[in-house]
């Protein structure tokens, strides 16, 4: 069954609403136990007899980015503030889902932008970032969703967003490529049109792909 495609700028209520479960929580349960019986499992057996609620409830929380509203996590922290000189917080860890098999997407976040006589509170760009991360996610449409919130909530000159992240469905499964990294760029506003502008921001997320 597929989830309703929820609008990045909804109110609370409405996202909430939109993205209820179409099943229950036994349900679900039943359902790792019936993947656990195709894997040629025992779901009765000691070590497994409380995985699919382990399962279910892991599940629950990498996705909780379905539930959250840019209205409940901003909470009044966009403040007027007369400057237009870049804002950039950068390595903001990433966990998120694939949508194709639903295994990890391991990476950081870079994110910038031009006020336009409003600033937010650093901390919400990392929750930003982690709301559309809690989801089951393609890289590439994170990377834009990250940006558009910014761009529709500030109004800035420009933003500037860039992930990197390496992808378990490729380390684990299919190529198996381990060490293998991904980068995905948005670029809205002065970013986009001026050069030099977004030359500024790469120069200054430059580094090595690895955590710290």
């Amino acid at each position: 069954m597929t989830l309703p495609t929820v609008p990045d700028f909804v109110s609370t209520n409405d996202l909430k609403t939109k993205s209820q479960p179409p099943v229950t929580e036994a349900e679900m349960i039943q359902a790792v136990r019936t993947l656990l019986i195709g894997l040629g499992e025992n779901p009765d057996r000691e070590g497994l007899l409380d995985t699919p609620k382990r399962v279910v409830k892991a599940l629950k929380f990498l996705t909780s980015g379905y539930h959250q509203s840019l209205d409940e996590l901003l909470n009044g922290a966009v403040f007027n503030e007369d400057i237009s000189e870049m804002v950039l917080v950068r390595d903001i860890d990433l966990f998120s889902s694939c949508e194709h098999h639903i295994l990890p997407i391991l990476g950081r976040a870079h994110v910038a932008y031009i006020p336009n006589g409003k600033v937010i509170g650093l901390s919400k760009i990392a929750r930003i970032c982690e709301m559309y991360a809690r989801r089951l996610q393609v890289q590439e449409r994170l990377t834009a969703q990250i940006a558009d919130a910014l761009q529709g909530l500030l109004q800035p000159l420009g933003v500037a967003v860039v992930v990197e992240a390496t992808h378990m469905c490729m380390v684990m499964r299919g190529v198996q490529k381990p060490g293998s990294w991904t980068t995905t760029s948005a670029m809205r506003g002065v970013f986009a049109d001026d050069v030099k502008t977004r030359q500024e921001f790469m120069s200054l997320i430059k580094h090595s792909n690895s955590f710290h």
